[in-house]
């Protein structure tokens, strides 16, 4: 699969204008700090305290909270001790909101959440990380440096990843390696190239650019609303930038097989448009993985069974060659030939729930596919 002149979720052709969507434009001029970062959460309570002590380590002299930036968390109508936590961490630059009741019309819930926060943000600079995420000490800092070294609006991470079980280690390496192919960082990152991504785990966005775009609101019916609001920044013309970042910030996406599941259920078909395919595909590096089973079990020439061997080397290779992107450690990656039958269930489940059922499920909550 190849992103050149491509935009999995736009569906753009070769052909197509770079044309900024229509929305509305608002530029705030508030701004009194250099940034707020922003946490949505949604019954995180096993996950949200790791991730709040990660970024309250960020203040410092040289960073100091509430007078250089600010921590705003937002309830996302949490069931169960989620806003109980964050009432626990609230404090002097630390401001703890509860989103409104979320309008299925308008918006999904994270990115209900997300505009509700930023409309009250006084931050030049705006991050929205999700609560699953761990700071390395001064990312904050960092990404901000980061932004302005190379003059873009958008600075996004894709954080390292934390799996634990079998399921998630086999699975998890082929997700991300069909990732680093559809959305290659060096088209993301040319202005030029029709190929926008960004991760929601860490988005750091300019204020002016954001509001100018329509921020949330404009892409709030969107799933993959992290990608959308890349496109829209990416065609206003101010600037782009997304890198793999183990050095910023990592994140354990999720706690089980169950909710791993649904996640990707959610998500697959959005992110690669040709998940029917790609199954289909994948299909075929299963049976190729096989082949020297013929060897076993039928009678061959000489020449039948080099044969075989020779294109079942060329299939290992070219499979350990693409799984090797995903950016996982080198075990997860010897045995992710496992996660195959996984990952086609996955992809086609995901292509039938977004073609013919219209509707997704995440965190409690259904949304129109």
């Amino acid at each position: 699969m190849t992103t050149k002149n491509f935009t999995p979720v736009l569906g753009l052709t070769d052909d197509a204008p770079l044309t900024l969507p229509k929305v509305q434009a608002v530029v705030r001029d508030d701004a009194t700090l250099d940034v707020t970062v922003i946490v949505p959460a949604r019954n995180e309570e096993r996950r949200l305290p790791e991730c709040l002590r990660t970024l309250l380590a960020q203040d410092e002299e040289q960073f100091r909270l509430g007078r250089d930036w600010e921590l705003l968390l937002v309830d996302d109508g949490s069931t169960d001790e989620t806003l109980k936590l964050m009432r626990a961490a609230a404090r002097d630059g630390v401001t703890v909101l509860q989103a409104p009741a979320l309008d299925t019309k308008s918006f999904t819930g994270k990115s209900a959440a997300c505009w509700y926060a930023a409309e009250k943000a006084k931050g030049r600079y705006l991050v929205f990380t999700d609560a699953d995420t761990l700071h390395e000490p001064r990312d904050l800092m960092h990404a901000l440096y980061e932004a302005k070294k190379h003059e873009v609006a958008m600075l996004s991470y894709s954080p390292k990843q934390i799996v634990t079980g079998l399921a998630q280690r086999v699975l998890m390496p082929l997700v991300f390696s069909e990732l680093a192919s559809v959305y290659k960082l060096k088209d993301v990152n040319d202005p030029e190239k029709k190929t926008a991504a960004a991760n929601g785990q860490f988005l750091m966005v300019e204020r002016d650019t954001y509001f100018m775009v329509g921020g949330h609101k404009a892409v709030g019916r969107n799933v993959l609303e992290d990608v959308e609001l890349a496109w829209n920044v990416k065609t206003s013309g101010r600037g782009l930038r997304f890198r793999y970042a183990p050095d910023a910030v990592s994140t354990r996406m999720y706690e089980g097989f169950s909710d791993m599941s649904e996640g990707w259920t959610k998500n697959l078909a959005l992110l690669f448009p040709h998940a029917l395919s790609l199954a289909m595909w994948r299909t075929l590096d299963m049976l190729l993985w096989l082949l020297p089973l013929v060897i076993v079990f039928y009678p061959l020439v000489q020449w039948q069974m080099v044969a075989i061997l020779l294109v079942w080397a060329r299939t290992i290779m070219r499979f350990y060659g693409r799984v090797r992107r995903s950016n996982f450690p080198w075990l997860d990656v010897a045995i992710s030939p496992l996660g195959l039958p996984l990952f086609v269930v996955l992809l086609l489940r995901s292509w039938a729930g977004h073609k013919f059922f219209r509707v997704v499920s995440w965190k409690g909550r259904e949304y129109r596919a």
